[in-house]
């Protein structure tokens, strides 16, 4: 299976880092295709630009968008891994999403109606998040996250969501908690 890993944290070294290498050496291990594309590290601009937004529009999009989007293609499997800021993706992801996941791409309108073009791919989320669980459960917090990212990004582009990860108290784990997340990252593909 191909699997594209699009990593945004601006730290190597953070729990995001470790469990973004983690679950690549599993994937890799078990005979997996790995391309990772680490937003900070190539210095991704996520600022959607009027040009951008006139290109979507004639069906043309930016070299950098391009080329993110034939990874996309290349892919079976598209790994998301980030924290959770703000309740919501950070700005570099968002915009990630605004320019690569663009109309013509990945969502079209047929007589009104959209539909998702990157049917037949799997997406997995991988979220790390300072609150508890019960704290989000208790404001509907959890809830949202899944409605604004999972319907409202990942299945309206018609990409099937394989599991969607929210790690919680991210902020201060205990070794055990570490162990048992890298567990569960490590029971999905083989």
């Amino acid at each position: 299976m191909r699997h594209l890993i699009i990593y945004a944290h601006p730290y190597q070294n953070s729990l995001n880092g470790y469990l973004k290498e983690i679950l690549a050496e599993h994937l890799w291990n078990y005979g997996h295709e790995v391309v990772m594309r680490d937003l900070y590290q190539l210095g991704f601009n996520p600022i959607l630009s009027p040009e951008d937004l006139d290109g979507q529009r004639q069906g043309q999009v930016a070299e950098d968008v391009k080329r993110e989007q034939e990874f996309i293609l290349w892919a079976d499997c598209l790994t998301f891994i980030h924290p959770i800021w703000w309740t919501g993706l950070p700005a570099i992801l968002k915009g990630y999403i605004d320019r690569v996941f663009s109309y013509g791409f990945a969502y079209r309108y047929d007589q009104g109606v959209q539909k998702g073009l990157l049917t037949g791919k799997q997406v997995l989320i991988i979220n790390t998040h300072g609150k508890s669980k019960p704290e989000y459960g208790a404001s509907g917090m959890d809830q949202a996250l899944s409605l604004t990212s999972d319907m409202g990004i990942y299945t309206y582009c018609g990409l099937e969501i394989v599991k969607h990860f929210f790690f919680d108290k991210a902020d201060h784990p205990s070794n055990e908690m570490v162990e048992h997340w890298t567990g569960q990252l490590k029971e999905l593909f083989f």
